[in-house]
């Protein structure tokens, strides 16, 4: 049973309570303003009803009204703001809890939104049950932001979570990078691969922690000072998790001292994280070029003049691999030492497949630049496979504006705390030169030190003896990899978002058949009268579906044979040899076979430009019997009554999305 806790305050406190409170909305005001947002946006809260997000509706609700204009809807609730309460069905009484919790935010004047976990596999293994309890929470967070055209999430992290993720990360060897913690503001992207109205761009969640400067503490100094229950989670005491070990450890052995040190270096680190982050940004805009048929070239020697430090190359590599493959896994280790040494290289003249990217010399380049394509050879998580939801884009869209503002906005800000070089420390990344550095510095005592090397030390043995636990979890639950080359069935006017890369669509269309065709047949020596006499069935016979693949060899050399083709019956034995598993059973017009012979030599022209590794990542549309329909991104159709587009616009834009560490 989860536990309810309450405070009563006496009448003889309330100055005290003004003077406490002012602090802390004053706090929040001020970094909501450092983030972009204004008291008149929409926002949603992420609500378990602990006393954490408990703190932050108080604090919420309060800022909400600040809006001159501020107004109620229907209801009664404070207009643009929603609290999201995810049941997770994982306890018996959570049904109840969430229910409860959702009356206690409606008394503060806040919407709220109950949300029930679907578990399609199974409740997950008890030693990765807060882990997927927390994968599927923010699944539930964004789609719900979505459905209410919401663009901003508020989760109600603290300074003591930071403390907690800095030990955690430690323990498994992160760097700098790593041990910044959690950002001040991100974006998450949505996962839906499908939808039947446009997507215009790169359409994120803004997820804002403004609770980081504050401790637990003050979090339930929050909530007693106004009056609010809480409740406690009873898994936050579990041993099996190890962030609660942490927190345990962290709460029995800590002194203010130690608190106060630590975050000293958590500061430290985000300082440098900033640093990383502008050298990278500034670096992307002077030596990358993304083309819009979905790969990129790194101008080595742009690299190379730059005299960038390793983590910033580093940094700036995972980017650029990150964003063609849109694999969003960390490159660790050996991989990223070969990617630098590769980048390193100059002239470049080797190939190499890395983090689900192929690089090799650019054609032309003589080796002072590197083409990054997806490599459709490299396995993908099979969490990563297609979610075939249908969403409404026009709900998506409705906010992206409004959040670029808030965005460019809150960027302004963070771009003003810049730091000089002068001013970072710990460039050198590893974890050990981290807390060797913050000792030298005098950030950390060696009183301090000694205890968080403790906490690092027992947070490893847990770890490795863990480990077999967690071998089993993937095994049962085929945490497995699967190809990239896979297809996507397509529906008439659905958009389908190919490999996170391309947004893909089709249709049949008779009024291009009756006349836009016509002119642009004539032009390549196609009567009108043929263009009008194709038919539906020359490619598609009685089924009205596609599959979106990738570029295959087989493909340009069916281009290549269709376009000598003169007659219909000489295609007609082209196409047989091609592919035996297509048997021809529906009467082909010379209109639609000259059409796709001249389609075909005009796509040659166009693929003679792009590289040869570049194509294998190129979206192909295909019918149910493999005969290939449309290679749309260099323009080639088989019949004129398909219309399809390809538009390479990658669901996590090239920066990784908007991220603050101040």
């Amino acid at each position: 049973m989860s536990r309810q806790v309450s405070c009563k305050c006496s009448s003889t406190q309330a100055p005290v309570v003004a003077v406490d409170m002012a602090k802390y909305k004053e706090a929040f005001s001020r970094r909501m303003a450092m983030a972009g947002l204004k008291p008149h946006h929409r926002v949603a809260i992420g609500v378990s009803g602990g006393p954490d997000s408990m703190a932050l509706c108080v604090l919420t609700a309060h800022w909400k009204a600040q809006d001159f204009d501020a107004k109620c809807d229907s209801g009664g609730f404070i207009d643009g703001l929603l609290a999201i309460i995810v049941d997770h069905g994982l306890r018996a009484e959570s049904k109840e809890e969430a229910n409860t919790v959702s009356n206690r935010v409606s008394k503060m004047g806040i919407r709220s939104h109950i949300a029930c976990c679907d578990w399609p596999d199974g409740h997950p293994k008890q030693g990765h049950l807060q882990e997927a309890a927390r994968d599927m929470r923010y699944e539930i967070f964004q789609k719900i932001c979505i459905q209410n055209r919401i663009g901003v999430l508020l989760i109600a992290h603290h300074a003591d979570d930071q403390a907690e993720l800095f030990v955690l990360r430690l323990s498994r060897n992160s760097g700098v990078l790593g041990l910044a913690g959690m950002p001040f503001t991100s974006q998450i992207f949505s996962t839906h691969t499908h939808s039947y109205a446009e997507v215009s761009g790169n359409y994120g969640i803004l997820v804002v922690r403004p609770l980081l400067d504050l401790s637990k503490e003050d979090m339930y100094e929050i909530c007693e000072r106004s009056n609010q229950v809480w409740v406690e989670d009873p898994t936050n005491q579990s041993l099996l998790y190890a962030r609660n070990r942490i927190r345990m450890s962290l709460r029995d052995s800590s002194s203010s001292a130690f608190k106060l040190e630590l975050q000293a270096v958590i500061s430290a680190c985000r300082k440098t994280r900033i640093y990383i982050d502008y050298i990278c940004s500034n670096l992307i805009s002077k030596a990358v070029t993304v083309m819009d048929l979905g790969y990129a070239v790194i101008d080595l020697e742009i690299l190379n003049e730059s005299k960038i430090e390793d983590i910033c190359l580093s940094k700036f590599i995972a980017l650029v691999l990150k964003f063609i493959s849109q694999r969003h896994r960390p490159i660790r280790g050996s991989t990223s030492k070969l990617l630098l040494d590769y980048t390193h290289t100059l002239p470049c003249k080797t190939s190499l497949t890395a983090a689900g990217c192929y690089l090799s010399p650019a054609p032309g380049s003589r080796g002072m630049k590197a083409l990054v394509c997806s490599s459709v050879d490299c396995p993908l998580p099979s969490k990563m496979e297609s979610s075939h939801l249908h969403f409404q884009a026009e709900q998506e869209n409705c906010t992206s504006d409004e959040i670029e503002k808030i965005i460019a906005d809150g960027k302004s800000y963070a771009d003003s705390l810049i730091p000089d070089a002068s001013d970072v420390h710990f460039l050198e990344g590893t974890s050990e030169s981290v807390l060797t550095g913050a000792r030298n510095l005098g950030m950390l005592s060696e009183s301090t030190l000694s205890n968080i090397l403790l906490l690092q030390k027992e947070e490893i043995q847990n770890f490795k003896s863990k480990s077999k636990v967690a071998a089993d979890y993937k095994s049962e639950h085929g945490v497995k990899s699967v190809s990239t080359s896979r297809s996507e069935p397509l529906h008439p006017g659905q958009i389908c978002c190919f490999m996170n890369r391309f947004f893909v669509t089709w249709k049949l269309s008779e009024e291009v058949t009756e006349n836009a065709t016509s002119e642009e047949a004539n032009s390549d020596g196609v009567s009108e009268g043929q263009s009008q006499g194709c038919c539906r069935s020359c490619v598609f016979g009685h089924e009205m579906m596609v599959e979106v693949r990738n570029m295959t060899e087989p493909d340009w050399l069916y281009l290549a044979n269709l376009s000598k083709s003169r007659t219909s019956e000489n295609f007609q034995e082209q196409r047989h040899s091609l592919d035996s598993r297509v048997e021809q059973t529906e009467e082909k017009t010379n209109g639609c076979l000259d059409y796709a012979r001249l389609s075909a030599q005009r796509a040659l022209v166009s693929l003679k430009s792009i590289p040869l590794a570049a194509r294998r990542g190129l979206p192909v549309l295909v019918n149910s019997q493999g005969l290939l329909l449309s290679i749309p991104s260099i323009g080639f159709r088989h019949c004129p009554c398909l219309m399809v587009s390809a538009t390479f616009k990658p669901k996590v834009p090239l920066d990784g999305g908007h991220s603050s560490f101040i």
